[in-house]
C-alpha cells in the first residue's frame, strides 16, 4: 500500500533567505522497492515541525490560523501525491511527480498557445520538406494561398463575416464552398484587372469601388504569387481551373488534414468522411516511340550546348523512367553497380522500397559524357519549368511533331495537339512504362522498375494497348 510522509532536511534552512525556514519534503513509497520524493514550497521554522505527527508541534506559539493553513497544505499535498500515483503507478520518478504537481498548481505554465488553422499548416509544410520535392512543397504552397483567400472571400463577400477555417469545424459543405470558390476565381481575377484598368482611366463608382478594394485584398502579392518554378508567367494569364486540378487541390487538403487528425493529433474531425473528391480524369496515353527517343538522342546539338545538356538529361530519364523530383535529386551515389538506386519520394512514406534500374549502353554513354561535372547533383539541371521548355525545343528540332489526341482539362473534349507542343519530363516516364509495357506486358514487372506501388491505378495512364499489342493478345488464342 502507498504511503505518503512529510519531513523536513534540517540543512535546507541554510540555504533559504529566511535561514530559520525548511521546506517540508513528502516522501512516497510502496512496498521496498518504491520511493519517489518532492520537495514542495511549503515551509515551516526547523523548531516548530513535530516529525512524528507530520505536523507543527502541539505545543508551539502560534496563530491559530496559521497553524490550521500550514497543517492544511501538508494534508492537501499528500492526498494530490496519493492521486497522482493511483493514475501514474509506479512509473513515477522523482522528477516526474515535481512536474505533475506542478501542472496542477500552475497550469497556466503548461498550457500550449492556440495555433490558428494557418499556423498549423505551415508546421505541417516545415515538417514535410524534407519529405517533398520542391515542386511538391510548391504545391501545397499554391494550396495554402488559395484556403487564404478562400478565407477571406467568405468573410468580405458572404453573410459569414466572422468566418474562419478552424479544424475542428471544417464540414463537408465547407469543403463544396472551397470547391466552388476554385471553380469561380479566374472570373474574380478577370474582374479584379478589368477594374484595375479602369481605375487607371476613370473614377470608379463608389460600389465599383468597393469592389476593387475587396478584390485587392484577395490578390495582393503575398497571397496570389505563381509557383517559383514558373516566373515568367504573368498574372494576366490565369487561366480557369480544370475538374483534375481541382481535385488534386482538395487531395492535397485532404492529405493536410489526415496529417492534423492521425499524425499531429491536433483534431478528431475528417470532413472528408462524407465528402467525395472523385477520381481524376485523363485522356488515351500518349508517349514517343523508342525510335524517336533514339532520334532525339542522335540529333546533332553541338550549336546549341544548354539545348544539347537538356537533351541529354530527357533521353537519361527516358531510360531509367523516374519521376522529375528524385531526378533532380540524383547524385554519383545513386549509381551503384551500373545501375541506378533511389527510394522513389512519392510512395516513401507508404512503402520504402528501393527503386533499381540497370543501366543501358546509352545511360551509361550520358553519364560518361557528363562524369567530370563538379556539381553535387548527378547532372547540370536547370529549373524544371526551363527544362520543359527545352525539351519542347528539342523535339521541334528533332522534327518529332506528330499529332497526339489529349484531353482538354477544362472542357473535358479530346484536342489534337503536336506533341512538341506538349512534351514535358513526365513524357520521358511515359515513354520508360509504355514502351517496356508494349515488351513485357507485365504491370508488376515494369513497376517495380519504374517505382509505382504494386497494382497501382495510376499505371494505366502510362501505357496504352495500341494495335500491335491486340492484334499480338488475340494471335496468341489462335
Amino acid at each position: 500500500m502507498a504511503t505518503v510522509t512529510a519531513f523536513i532536511v534540517v540543512s535546507d534552512a541554510v540555504k533559504n533567505k529566511d535561514k530559520k525556514k525548511a521546506n517540508v519534503r513528502f516522501r512516497l513509497t510502496d512496498g521496498r522497492d518504491f520511493k519517489s520524493l518532492h520537495k514542495s514550497e511549503i515551509s515551516v521554522i526547523n523548531e516548530q515541525w513535530d516529525e512524528k505527527q507530520q505536523k507543527i508541534k502541539a505545543r508551539c506559539l502560534i496563530d491559530e490560523n496559521e497553524r490550521v493553513k500550514f497543517d492544511k497544505a501538508v494534508n492537501e499535498r499528500k492526498a494530490l501525491i496519493n492521486e497522482i500515483y493511483k493514475e501514474k503507478g509506479k512509473t513515477l520518478t522523482s522528477d516526474l511527480l515535481n512536474i505533475e504537481i506542478d501542472k496542477i498548481l500552475h497550469p497556466k505554465k503548461y498550457d500550449a498557445p492556440i495555433q490558428s488553422f494557418f499556423e498549423i499548416f505551415d508546421e505541417f509544410l516545415q515538417k514535410q520538406k524534407s519529405e517533398l520535392s520542391k515542386v511538391r512543397y510548391n504545391h501545397y504552397k499554391v494550396v495554402f494561398r488559395c484556403l487564404k483567400r478562400f478565407e477571406m472571400y467568405t468573410q468580405k463577400y458572404s453573410k459569414q463575416k466572422s468566418f474562419k477555417l478552424e479544424l475542428d469545424t471544417i464540414t463537408p459543405d465547407t469543403l463544396q464552398a472551397f470547391s466552388d470558390y476554385l471553380e469561380k476565381e479566374h472570373e474574380l481575377f478577370k474582374e479584379y484587372l478589368n477594374l484595375s484598368e479602369k481605375k487607371r482611366d476613370t473614377e470608379l463608382s463608389d460600389k465599383e469601388l468597393e469592389l476593387f478594394d475587396k478584390h485587392s485584398d484577395l490578390f495582393n502579392k503575398e497571397l496570389y504569387t505563381e509557383l517559383s518554378d514558373n516566373k515568367k508567367r504573368k498574372q494576366s494569364e490565369l487561366q480557369p481551373r480544370g475538374q483534375n486540378t481541382i481535385k488534386d487541390i482538395l487531395k492535397k487538403l485532404r492529405t493536410f488534414l489526415l496529417w492534423c487528425k492521425k499524425k499531429a493529433k491536433k483534431t478528431t474531425n475528417d470532413p472528408f468522411d462524407d465528402f467525395k473528391i472523385g477520381e481524376c480524369k485523363y485522356g488515351t496515353p500518349y508517349y514517343i516511340t523508342i525510335d524517336e527517343r533514339n532520334q532525339l538522342y542522335n540529333l546533332d546539338l553541338s550549336l546549341r550546348p544548354e539545348l544539347e545538356r537538356q537533351r541529354d538529361i530527357f533521353v537519361f530519364q527516358c531510360l531509367i523512367g523516374c519521376r522529375i523530383g528524385d531526378l533532380y535529386n540524383f547524385t554519383k551515389a545513386n549509381i551503384i553497380n551500373n545501375e541506378v538506386h533511389y527510394i522513389a519520394r512519392k510512395t516513401k512514406d507508404d512503402k520504402p522500397e528501393t527503386v533499381r534500374v540497370p543501366l543501358s549502353t546509352v545511360a551509361k554513354e550520358i553519364l560518361n559524357k557528363y562524369a567530370n561535372y563538379e556539381g553535387k547533383e548527378l547532372f547540370p539541371f536547370i529549373s524544371q519549368q526551363k527544362y520543359n521548355d527545352n525539351i519542347k525545343k528539342a523535339f521541334a528540332v528533332a522534327g518529332i511533331t506528330r499529332s497526339v489526341v489529349i484531353r482538354d482539362p477544362l472542357t473535358s473534349e479530346n484536342v489534337i495537339r503536336p506533341i512538341n507542343e506538349v512534351a514535358s519530363s513526365h513524357l520521358a516516364r511515359r515513354c520508360f512504362v509504355g514502351n517496356m509495357y508494349k515488351k513485357v506486358k507485365d504491370q508488376n514487372l515494369v513497376a517495380a522498375l519504374s517505382g509505382h506501388v504494386e497494382g497501382s491505378r495510376a499505371f494505366a495512364r502510362y501505357r496504352e494497348i495500341d494495335e500491335d499489342m491486340r492484334k499480338e493478345l488475340v494471335s496468341m488464342i489462335e
